[in-house]
């Protein structure tokens, strides 16, 4: 972070603007998570208003070089009443070692961090017996992929961090990508030594006990379990028939097989997300269960289109079987999904899958005959729109679907869909293999996003283009954010934070 950063000098000046910054965000109406383009714009509209107030204004000359300590701060007080709600023993206090007396701390280090001897010579141990009175716990370590990996695996539900600005410039992203419940207090002064950090404000935010408690924050991981046992052959053949023929024999084995799980991973996730239940109903396991069929089928038939021989390191079935056989297995995998979704009283979930079905069909025509048209940004985003955003649009819907309510998250999901979709693309296209930078003239290209920038941009270098790329996924990829400022639903928006993480993080 360059010098010109800095935290407001004294302690009156710091809590002054903290309680400036508690009213600005009260009149914002926020729902957490929000990204690190949205902070940094709130935190220039609160420096637009607080330059206009002479209180402010005569302490400090400018509030324009406070920018990362006001983004912090804002995210602060978005994220408290959450914080608040969640109990003590749910919290984790993580503090730096600099706070420690350097050339006097006798504390030894352990691979989690160090094991104070509460010597007395600075305020580690205080914090620490602070909050371990109140149930919570706390450690001394560096950097905040610690505390990543202990909110996935449920040690806890929020992190309160300690650290300075440069420090909180390479960790505060982590925290706000992944949707981390949390509140990152910046230390006083820079280097990593015996630094100091406003005491009290720490103890009344390690604190913070608020009436309304937290609803309890999705377990992805109980959601990934669930969904991985009803693709297991047992639960497949309660829905999907027993195998009595060889073409039921291999959907069975398909189904089974490898696979990611992300849409149905989604659709229950979303539907758990809304509802706040964790036992899930038969409409969801069936949605689920279908929206794999027709992402199996489509890799079927994908297979077939592009005469490809493996999938998942193993071989594809129209290289085992043939194309003919290949082609009605996968259209027997589309007619299970529709067979599977008729057995619900949901009408809707039948219509929103053949919507996609429909969708996904166009997208694939038209890339399948794009040896006939002209390749520009223009027709391969089409592609995009109609062939990959449907995958993620029709899983976030079945799973809305189920729960018959939050219509008015429909408009949302939709631009959340498109931009991530696109993005997703983008990004497989920017990483795919060196071969696959092939020139214009190849006959064996297919209608990438690269074929479509070395087209229009012919003189543009094979780095130019790498660039421009970088550039489009990164737009989308904050489009896909920013589509989800409008939600007010907690736990579906961290939900969405975290998978858009996943996905292209």
């Amino acid at each position: 972070m360059s010098e010109q950063y800095t935290i407001p000098p004294t302690l009156e000046q710091r809590m002054h603007l903290r309680r400036a910054i508690k009213a600005f965000v009260q009149t914002q109406h926020l729902c957490p998570p929000v990204s690190l383009k949205q902070l940094e714009q709130l935190a220039e509209t609160f420096i637009q208003q607080a330059e206009q107030l002479s209180t402010l204004n005569s302490q400090l000359s400018t509030l324009n070089s406070l920018l990362p300590w006001l983004m912090v701060e804002i995210h602060n007080q978005i994220w408290l009443p959450i914080v608040a709600g969640i109990p003590h023993e749910r919290r984790l206090l993580m503090l730096p070692k600099c706070l420690s007396r350097y050339g006097e701390c006798q504390a030894e280090y352990d691979e989690y961090g160090l094991l104070c001897h509460r010597c007395g010579r600075c305020h580690i141990p205080n914090l620490q017996d602070k909050v371990e009175q109140l149930g919570g716990l706390s450690i001394v370590a560096e950097g905040f992929t610690q505390v990543i990996e202990l909110i996935e695996n449920r040690v806890v539900d929020a992190v309160i961090g300690v650290s300075c600005l440069d420090s909180l410039e390479k960790a505060f992203p982590l925290l706000v990508r992944h949707a981390v419940p949390g509140l990152a207090i910046a230390l006083n002064d820079s280097g990593c030594q015996n630094t100091h950090v406003d005491t009290d404000y720490v103890e009344e935010l390690i604190s913070l006990l608020s009436d309304e408690v937290t609803p309890t924050l999705l377990d992805h991981e109980a959601i990934h379990e669930q969904v991985s046992r009803w693709f297991t052959r047992p639960e497949l053949e309660q829905l999907m028939q027993p195998a009595v023929d060889p073409t039921q024999q291999i959907c069975l084995d398909w189904m089974s097989g490898e696979g990611k799980r992300w849409r149905p991973f989604l659709l229950s996730a979303v539907w758990q997300a809304l509802t706040g239940k964790t036992e899930m109903t038969t409409d969801v396991h069936r949605a689920a269960v279908a929206v794999e069929c027709f992402h199996k089928a489509s890799l079927i038939h994908d297979d077939v289109e592009d005469q490809d021989d493996t999938r998942y390191g193993q071989p594809t079935i129209n290289a085992l079987y043939g194309d003919a056989f290949a082609i009605n297995a996968g259209d027997a995998l589309l007619g299970q999904g529709y067979r599977i979704l008729a057995q619900s009283n949901n009408a809707e979930l039948l219509r929103l899958i053949a919507d996609a079905h429909v969708k996904l069909c166009r997208g694939q025509g038209d890339e399948l005959m794009w040896n006939h048209t002209p390749v520009t940004m223009d027709f391969v985003m089409n592609i995009f729109r109609h062939k990959t955003v449907p995958a993620f649009e029709v899983s976030l819907m079945l799973g809305l679907s189920c729960t018959g309510n939050f219509a008015h998250l429909r408009p949302i999901l939709k631009n959340y869909s498109e931009a991530l979709g696109i993005a997703y693309q983008l990004k497989d296209d920017l990483e795919d293999d060196e071969d696959q930078w092939s020139k214009v003239e190849s006959q064996k290209s297919r209608p990438t996003a690269v074929l479509a920038l070395q087209t229009e941009h012919p003189t543009w270098s094979q780095e130019e283009v790498k660039a421009e790329l970088q550039r489009l996924t990164d737009h989308y990829h904050q489009q896909a954010l920013d589509a989800l400022n409008g939600m007010d639903e907690l736990e579906l928006k961290r939900l969405l934070y975290q998978v858009t993480e996943k996905i292209l993080g």
